[in-house]
């Protein structure tokens, strides 16, 4: 299982820091990626399952905190409109 990606429900303190986050939005679709470093999401709408190489993979969506880590390849399947706070490093 990879230990390359979590998911949580935040704290009122990561909800608050993520404000200040650049916004991403993303239709439903599916797509490969590669993570060069760290990302940190705070998810604002929508839902997607990520997948990595070995088949584990985390659902997530509205209200979530999710953190990639640092050389994760994966498969994002977004199904429904996706709209996170991302910070990367």
């Amino acid at each position: 299982m990879s230990t390359l990606m979590s998911v949580k429900k935040p704290t009122p303190a990561e909800i608050e820091m993520a404000g200040d986050w650049e916004i991403w939005e993303k239709e439903p679709s599916e797509f490969p990626w590669y993570y060069d470093q760290k990302e940190t999401c705070y998810i604002l709408e929508g839902s997607a399952r990520v997948t990595a190489p070995d088949g584990s993979y985390i659902e997530f969506g509205a209200g979530d905190w999710v953190v990639f880590g640092q050389g994760l390849k994966c498969t994002w399947k977004i199904t429904r409109k996706i709209k996170k706070h991302y910070m990367f490093g």
